[in-house]
């Protein structure tokens, strides 16, 4: 297959809906960390341009590479990532109390970001290598401890929010493999069961985050504070917004972690009802055509790849949204190509170029 027989197949409807969250990101960015970068003079856009064209440069690399290279490497790079959890833990960068950065000289990532990605390509390719014989419950086991492993070594940072995220990334697999629907309900039902026995492990800041998302006025001026800010600059945007830059909550201070986890209610309070909702509406597409993918791919190392990167893309849209609304815990997973971030940027623009290449490779479209 020739290189432009190749770039024919690239889904031009998924990619200029990429570059759309894109651009849009970087505008959200500027006008969040403006005032920000005065007050430190520190370039957060000049940063995120940096990240950008580093991740843009990732993904064009995991395009036009054959995915099964990867799939081959998959082990290495999953256990390569273990490796630099468990450096986390031990020379790691400690920020607002959790433990979750390494340096190396300017450069600062988050392992736990890349982490995602290394363990749905392990997860592919086992799954994908064993799609033979019955499934039961027998069959968890490699699959459990595959995911369980960087999850327990993401829960001792402590990082409850993106630990979490591996779960519905695993279900979303192993549905595609063909578990039966009847364990997820039992596994589902023992999750309910068990989990008041977890509030004994939370983090003294995890259980507030619980209990002011129950009643955010227990805490107004402080665990709840964010949440009541975010319900009200996402509020005041009312239809059609109140412009850019011209957003009271954003400009004045009045909302924490607007460049980074809560840089949805920036877009509520600038662009109103209409942004978000089209914001939404973009997000949907992405996803859509990415499960199109899936479901179009006749090889089932790259359907489970694209299923649980999906995924993974489409929980954060989900959670993040929620959260800024107030509707599901503050538990920090960023916003999908416009949250402030290197890390995250760069493993979104990975999941995407590795999902473009499964698409480039499917029958009829090269």
């Amino acid at each position: 297959m020739t290189s432009r027989q190749l770039w024919r197949g690239v889904d031009r409807p998924l990619l200029w809906t990429l570059i759309a969250l894109v651009v849009i990101g970087l505008a959200a960015l500027y006008s969040a960390s403006y005032q920000r970068a005065l007050a430190t003079d520190t370039s957060f856009i000049g940063k995120q341009v940096v990240w950008l064209m580093f991740g843009l440069s990732v993904a064009l690399l995991l395009m036009t590479v054959d995915y099964h290279r990867w799939l081959e490497g998959a082990y290495l790079l999953y256990g390569l990532n273990l490796l630099l959890l468990v450096l986390v833990l031990v020379i790691g960068q400690t920020r607002g109390g959790a433990q979750r950065w390494l340096a190396f000289g300017p450069v600062t990532f988050q392992p736990s970001e890349l982490a995602k990605i290394s363990t749905v390509l392990v997860l592919a390719r086992y799954l994908a290598e064993h799609r033979e014989g019955p499934r039961g419950w027998r069959s968890l086991g490699v699959p459990l401890l595959l995911v369980g492993l960087p999850m327990a070594l993401i829960l001792k940072e402590p990082n409850l929010g993106t630990a979490s995220l591996f779960l519905p990334m695993a279900a979303a697999m192993l549905f595609v493999w063909g578990i039966p629907s009847r364990i997820f309900g039992i596994l589902f039902a023992a999750f309910l069961i068990l989990s008041p026995l977890g509030w004994q492990l939370l983090q003294d800041y995890q259980r507030s985050r619980l209990l002011v998302f129950v009643n955010p006025n227990l805490d107004p001026l402080g665990a709840g504070y964010t949440v009541l800010q975010s319900r009200i600059a996402v509020g005041s945007g009312l239809l059609w917004g109140r412009g850019w830059f011209a957003g009271t909550q954003n400009q004045l201070n009045f909302l924490p972690e607007r460049h980074t986890d809560f840089i949805f209610s920036v877009i509520g309070e600038e662009t109103g009802f209409l942004g978000a909702a089209g914001l939404l509406l973009l997000y949907a597409f992405l996803l859509h055509r990415s499960f199109r993918i899936a479901a179009e791919s006749r090889d089932p190392f790259g359907s489970l790849l694209v299923t649980g990167l999906t995924t993974m893309i489409g929980c954060h849209v989900l959670i993040n949204v929620a959260m800024t609304l107030g509707v599901a815990p503050v538990v920090g997973l960023p916003l999908p190509f416009i949250s402030y971030g290197g890390s995250w940027l760069l493993s979104c623009l990975a999941a995407m170029g590795i999902i473009f290449s499964v698409g480039m490779r499917r029958p009829g479209f090269g």
